[in-house]
């Protein structure tokens, strides 16, 4: 899309949930509605308190469709305009409680006062900001915010998101499904089954008010030693990754009904540094990105995706400059927009993250992603500084008339063609009825189970657990219960010891003499590969070293990512499961009892563990 075109938005594939389309002609016009900033709209007299359009037409595209969107914007003040920018945290698990955070960040009391004094195009839930507990009060706080946000400003309902990328990465825990994650699903090599995982988590998130999820990943992992990605990749070949996003995105919009998001464009698979902490940089040919990371973002975009979410890196051979793609032009529009074709929805990924912050400061950090060509900014830090800075850029032109009502124009165009526009709140009785159905949850252990993946077995598997003692040991102290608690189910007499990622001399000692008393162990183990931040002293390899020297059999399961099994290839048994979920442990279990074969298949190779070669190759994995 050329950068001169306003509206020219680009349909979505799926039925129903077309995108709105502003030709050429409407472009033009659109500009001329949508009028002058420096007026009526800008002082902010213009739309304010009244909701400007009580009813959008049924149609969701089309001319009538086209025509609301324009009359909206122009009707919107510029307080309005950079209000529909911005997603932010609230806190509280009430839209109309009080909580002295929200006091402290914002300057008023309650969520649903967040959501008003900022125009507030989009809230993002977490557990940590309280918005997570009872099912059933995540819909009705949904249903306040977007009480709060409909009825002030521009009438404009919310864009209401989360992380729930299953796996290691799921805001919203049980009683919802809980499915693999992406590396996982990669391991089970099931297009169709990734599909479902997607459409029954967006069908959930649905029901619970939220219809914007930041998910899948479609970063392409081919640095073993990536500390921020990982088993949030599909894995480490790009035609695997493209397959199965596009899946998820199919699953997400057209099954699911929410908008799926693809992350971290342009791609942030091999990097050693975590944005949250550094600025990675990408040392990539623009052939390499071609061929690498590209094919995922390509796939989603032919597949209608509805938004994408930029990364915080460096990415010299795209943009030379040495900023990092969430505030470059280059990148952004000029490859995002104009060479691949994407026109809908652009967010950024968290700006408090250092690897945006450095560079500039946090009042121009806004302003330069926004004329990169992004369209939300999510969860800015010194969040009053991002709102006064992104008003004054406006007002001084230094943010055009053309670029805000660009991205603005694209986030009425996603809440109308989604049905949020029509239908912002959710029947909060009927939460029961989708949430964590016992159908969901059969489907998530039996898609669950096929991603299993045995590296090593010296004949200890399948194991007889039954009237047999066995230790579980090791790292996270959930997933230790949790396959204990499975294996007890199948007559097993069982020890567990939570070690944690660090285990002490007592810890280790400890293990080792309990294990020699078992008939069996499995020890887990959690990023036992990252000696610079999860575990400095390579605690969890002396522990694993240990066990193994007692001669007793032992199964050893990476837990995280499977890298791990590379300091355990002395080990009987090796097995690699992604996450160290309940769901997980499950699965786990029904295979190491042989009630299942192991069928996953290794998404990425594990060096060997002195780099020097490979130990298992992509694509191994054993069955029975």
């Amino acid at each position: 899309m050329a950068p001169a075109d306003v509206g020219s938005f680009r349909p979505s594939s799926r039925p129903g949930r077309r995108s709105v389309l502003l030709g050429t002609a409407g472009a033009v016009g659109a500009v001329a509605a949508f009028g002058a900033l420096g007026g009526q709209a800008a002082a902010g007299t213009a739309g304010a308190g009244t909701p400007i359009s009580p009813e959008p037409p049924a149609e969701r595209t089309g001319p009538r469709a086209q025509a609301w969107i324009r009359r909206v914007v122009a009707r919107m003040s510029a307080e309005e305009k950079v209000g529909q920018l911005l997603v932010t945290h609230v806190y509280g698990a009430a839209a109309d409680s009080s909580d002295a955070r929200n006091a402290a960040e914002y300057g008023v009391a309650t969520p649903a006062e967040v959501v008003a004094k900022y125009h507030l195009g989009g809230v993002c839930y977490f557990t940590w900001s309280g918005n997570v507990g009872p099912l059933p009060g995540v819909a009705a706080l949904s249903n306040g915010l977007q009480a709060a946000a409909t009825g002030t400003g521009a009438g404009l309902p919310l864009l209401i998101s989360t992380d729930q990328e299953q796996g290691t990465i799921a805001r919203i825990g049980p009683p919802a499904a809980q499915f693999p994650g992406n590396m996982a699903l990669g391991a089970g090599r099931d297009a169709a089954a990734a599909r479902e995982a997607a459409a029954i988590t967006g069908a959930e998130l649905a029901a619970l008010g939220i219809n914007h999820d930041y998910a899948p990943d479609a970063d392409v992992n081919v640095d073993p030693g990536n500390p921020v990605i990982g088993v949030r990749s599909f894995g480490s070949d790009p035609g695997l990754v493209a397959e199965l996003a596009t899946a998820q995105v199919l699953g997400y919009q057209r099954d699911g009904r929410i908008a799926a998001t693809a992350k971290h464009f342009p791609g942030h698979g091999d990097t050693k540094v975590d944005s949250h902490t550094g600025i990675p940089e990408i040392r990539h040919t623009r052939q390499q990105w071609e061929d690498l990371d590209a094919p995922p973002f390509r796939s989603v975009i032919d597949a209608g995706i509805d938004s994408i979410m930029t990364g915080h890196l460096v990415f010299p051979a795209l943009d030379p400059s040495g900023d990092p793609a969430t505030l470059s032009h280059p990148i952004v529009t000029g490859l995002l927009r104009e060479e691949l074709g994407f026109t809908g929805l652009v967010v950024t990924d968290a700006l408090g993250m250092k690897g945006v912050r450095d560079k500039y400061g946090d009042d121009q950090v806004v302003v330069l992603a926004i004329n990169a060509g992004v369209d939300m900014l999510l969860r800015p830090p010194a969040f009053d500084l991002a709102h006064r800075s992104l008003l004054a850029a406006v007002r001084e032109g230094r943010i055009s008339r053309h670029r805000l009502d660009e991205a603005v124009g694209r986030i009425v165009r996603l809440k109308l063609a989604n049905g949020i526009v029509h239908h912002p709140t959710v029947d909060v009785s009927a939460v029961e009825n989708t949430v964590g159905t016992q159908a969901h949850l059969d489907r998530a252990d039996r898609i669950t189970e096929t991603t299993t993946t045995v590296v090593r077995n010296d004949g200890l598997l399948p194991a007889r657990v039954d009237g047999r003692r066995v230790l579980v040991v090791g790292a996270g102290g959930s997933a230790v219960r949790y396959l204990a608690d499975a294996l007890a189910d199948r007559g097993a007499d069982t020890g567990t010891m939570s070690t944690g990622t660090r285990p002490t001399d007592a810890a280790i000692a400890g293990a080792v003499g309990a294990a020699a008393d078992a008939d069996l162990t499995v020890v887990l183990t959690s990023k036992a590969w990252d000696t610079e931040v999860t575990d400095p002293q390579a605690r969890q390899r002396l522990l694993v070293g240990e066990l193994l020297g007692t001669g007793r059999p032992v199964v050893v399961v990476a837990v995280a990512d499977p890298y791990d099994l590379a300091y355990a290839d002395r080990a009987q048994a090796g097995v690699a499961v992604y996450a160290p979920t309940a769901v997980t442990m499950r699965a786990l279990a029904r295979v190491l009892c042989g009630e299942v074969g192991p069928r996953g298949r290794l998404p990425v190779e594990i060096p060997t563990a002195d780099g020097t070669g490979v130990l298992y190759p992509y694509g191994h994995g054993l069955t029975w």
